[in-house]
């Protein structure tokens, strides 16, 4: 008798007690920042695409972004990816919601050297992407992932496949493709049309869009608004044109 009055006793307050402190933070946005490191990648544009990451993250416009949410917080991760099999966390899941833990994520990145691999694989690195999430010790109503790249899927799964996979679980992906017109370090042709491919194959979700940098000086700007579009919310075109910024002209002596 008295085992089982201590056992609904127990019950009840099982019942009544107050969420357990140590269950998944809430934040704005998760947020996977998904960066091609593929052998196309030549060390210009792996610098570019890493610096241009580094400078973005703990500029002014990307910190109001973020402390204009409702939590005032966003959980982030930075991988690299090449071929199916070849997908890097350089930074795991940490929270970023003001200066400082922004400058301590971007100081982890740049601690990590930058590796290349072969082949071209978008599926891979959103099938990643979505394994990702289901580690992430974070929880929002958003979740992006954010593919930058300077090529077609060209090895793994269907794209359209792994794409309609990470969809049906209310993902959301973003890209920012590398358009250029200078040749690949083996000198054969750039991708022709890649913003058109990443429109057409890659970005998919309420809300999402790709931006274009137009030449290699407005990728640091391009990533810049990329994420602040991205951490805002904000809605739009799918595409958004990013221009090199203006150099002001040389004061004569």
């Amino acid at each position: 008798m008295r085992a089982a009055f201590l056992a609904l006793l127990f019950a009840a307050l099982a019942a009544t007690a107050p969420a357990r402190a140590d269950g998944p933070e809430l934040v704005d946005l998760e947020l996977i920042l998904a960066i091609d490191v593929s052998g196309s990648v030549d060390e210009e544009e792996a610098a570019l695409q890493r610096q241009g990451y580094l400078k973005a993250l703990v500029s002014p416009q990307v910190i109001q972004a973020i402390s204009g949410g409702e939590k005032r917080k966003i959980g982030v991760t930075y991988i690299e990816w090449a071929g199916y099999h070849y997908q890097r966390v350089v930074v795991d899941w940490a929270v970023i919601s003001d200066k400082a833990s922004a400058e301590s994520f971007v100081a982890k990145i740049a601690a990590v050297p930058i590796s290349t691999e072969r082949w071209t694989s978008i599926s891979g690195a959103i099938e990643f992407a979505m394994k990702r999430f289901e580690a992430s010790p974070y929880r929002s109503n958003r979740r992006v992932v954010d593919i930058s790249g300077d090529g077609r899927n060209n090895n793994g799964r269907s794209l359209s496949e792994v794409r309609a996979e990470a969809l049906a679980k209310g993902i959301v992906i973003n890209g920012l493709p590398i358009v250029n017109d200078r040749p690949t370090r083996w000198g054969t042709p750039p991708e022709r049309d890649l913003d058109i491919y990443y429109r057409d194959h890659v970005i998919g979700g309420p809300g999402s869009f790709y931006i274009v940098a137009d030449g290699f000086n407005a990728f640091a700007n391009a990533i810049r608004t990329k994420l602040v579009r991205e951490i805002s919310g904000t809605l739009g075109d799918g595409v958004v044109r990013v221009a090199a910024p203006r150099v002001p002209p040389a004061v004569a002596e």
